[in-house]
């Protein structure tokens, strides 16, 4: 066990080697990430490296784990709130989408994670506490009953938002492809999104 003056020099030496494998999964993913890159940008040997990570495949799950686990709580404290279901779905794509452009290689982790390890994803990537989404459901019956919003199911209605969220982000290339965009109009056309989601899934609702 580590001496307690030790674990300081410990947490910085695997902060370090999180945002360095951050940073290079953000740039090449998991497939083109380099342990070796990783260790340098951390400013560290391999051999340390691998001291705390015996595998690439390990530290990309603990950085996916660490950014799941950091945003579940955010959207659980949205989701269960009693904002109005306007201000609420708002504030949900913004934050979404503000996660995946940050994390843009999360979506295709939990979908490979899911169809690869399904019941170990389960078990040791998604966070005990998952958003209820029972008060949301409530807040749409509500405005359907009281005629502001047109009648739809509230699952569905869970589920388009978070489609129209994380699709582009997983069709990335096959996006870019069929929009004719480079690289630079790319990025613009997904900081775009938050607005395009935000006011089309509100001018759905609109009876």
């Amino acid at each position: 066990m580590a001496k307690k003056e030790d674990q300081p020099q410990a947490d910085s030496t695997e902060q370090k080697i999180f945002d360095a494998a951050h940073e290079v999964f953000l740039q090449k993913g998991m497939d083109g990430a380099k342990m070796q890159e990783i260790a340098d940008l951390a400013g560290i040997n391999k051999a340390l490296l691998h001291y705390y990570y015996r595998s690439k495949e390990k530290l990309y799950e603990a950085v996916a784990r660490a950014i799941i686990g950091h945003a579940a709580p955010v959207i659980s404290q949205l989701i269960e709130s009693e904002l109005p279901l306007e201000e609420k779905i708002r504030h949900f794509i913004d934050f979404y989408i503000g996660v995946i452009s940050r994390n843009p290689f999360i979506p295709l982790f939990i979908i490979s994670e899911i169809n690869k390890h399904p019941e170990r994803f389960i078990e040791t990537i998604l966070p005990k506490e998952l958003p209820k989404p029972q008060v949301f459901m409530r807040q749409v019956e509500e405005e359907i009953a009281a005629g502001r919003i047109r009648e739809i199911h509230p699952k569905h209605l869970i589920i388009n938002i978070i489609s129209m969220c994380i699709f582009p982000f997983i069709a990335k290339p096959m996006a870019r492809f069929a929009l004719g965009l480079n690289s630079a109009e790319m990025k613009l056309f997904l900081e775009e999104r938050r607005d395009q989601v935000t006011e089309f899934v509100l001018a759905a609702l609109r009876p």
